[in-house]
């Protein structure tokens, strides 16, 4: 399973910021839930479990 690592976002500048906003005013804990959520439903969209245990292993090298 080869994943894309290279930029593939149009604008990750303008991804980023809107990342950052989402977070801005929120407790750590509410941070880091609104990280795993995202993480859930970024996963959910994915769907194929072999693309997730590879994007699991290259994120654990990272």
């Amino acid at each position: 399973m080869s994943l894309i690592d290279t930029p593939n976002i149009d604008d990750p500048d303008d991804f980023l910021a809107e990342l950052l906003a989402a977070h801005r005013g929120l407790t750590e804990a509410q941070s880091h839930a609104l990280n795993a959520q995202l993480l859930l439903i970024l996963a959910n969209h994915v769907g194929d479990p072999a693309v997730l245990r590879a994007a699991l292993a290259l994120a654990r090298q990272r």
